[in-house]
C-alpha cells in the first residue's frame, strides 16, 4: 500500500526540518561541506513542498510526480555527497541513512492526492 500525499506532505516539512538541524544532532558541524549540504538539501526540501499540488502545499506549482522525482534525486546527492564531496572519511552515515529514506519515500507515495483534496480553494 502507497503513502497518501497528505502524510508525505507531514513529512517532507519534518525531513526538511531535521535536515537542517542534523549537523548539530548528529554532531558533524565542524566539517562545512557534509554540514551545508544537510542545509541546502533540507531547505529545498520545504521550498519545493510549499510549491507542490498536494494537501499541504501552498503554491500548487509542481506537480506531485516532479515532487517525487525531487526527493528521489535529493536522496540520491545526499546518499552519494560523503564520497562525490570527499569527506566519507569524516562521516557518511546520516547522509547515506536520510538518503535511502528520501528515495524510500518518493517510491512509496501516491502521485495523486487524495479524492477529498482539489486545487481550487474558494476566494474570500
Amino acid at each position: 500500500m502507497k503513502m497518501s500525499t497528505r502524510t508525505h506532505g507531514m513529512l517532507d516539512y519534518t525531513m526538511g526540518i531535521i535536515f537542517i538541524i542534523a549537523p548539530w544532532l548528529f554532531q558533524f558541524d565542524n566539517d562545512g561541506t557534509a554540514t551545508w549540504i544537510f542545509i541546502i538539501l533540507g531547505v529545498a526540501v520545504i521550498v519545493y513542498s510549499l510549491l507542490t499540488n498536494y494537501e499541504l502545499g501552498a503554491v500548487h506549482m509542481i506537480s506531485m510526480p516532479t515532487h517525487l522525482w525531487l526527493d528521489g534525486i535529493s536522496g540520491v546527492i545526499l546518499a552519494l555527497s560523503p564520497w562525490l564531496f570527499g569527506f566519507a572519511d569524516l562521516v557518511y552515515l546520516p547522509h547515506v541513512i536520510f538518503g535511502i529514506l528520501e528515495i524510500g519515500a518518493a517510491l512509496c507515495t501516491r502521485t495523486v492526492p487524495g479524492t477529498s483534496y482539489t486545487t481550487h480553494k474558494p476566494v474570500a
